[in-house]
């Protein structure tokens, strides 16, 4: 498809996922990247139990408390 008729469909509100190769699609600035943090045993004991709790991970539950921290801080 040219980039002419695809500039048309996009104006006209059509749907343009079969013209695009999801393949390579990437959100900028959340690649993962690997980091490795030393917690105390209670800590992990604590993530373990509330990751039980919550019925996820205790990366989930890692990542979920970050990232609920970081946006309180950006929000101020």
């Amino acid at each position: 498809m040219k980039a002419e008729e695809f500039d048309a469909k996009f104006d006209r509100g059509e749907d343009l996922t079969e013209a695009l190769d999801m393949t390579a699609a990437r959100r900028p600035g959340y690649e993962q990247r690997r980091v490795n943090v030393d917690f105390p045993a209670w800590m992990i004991e604590s993530l373990d139990s509330e990751a039980r709790r919550l019925g996820i991970t205790r990366q989930a539950v890692i990542k979920t408390w970050i990232a609920q921290r970081l946006d309180r801080g950006t929000a101020a």
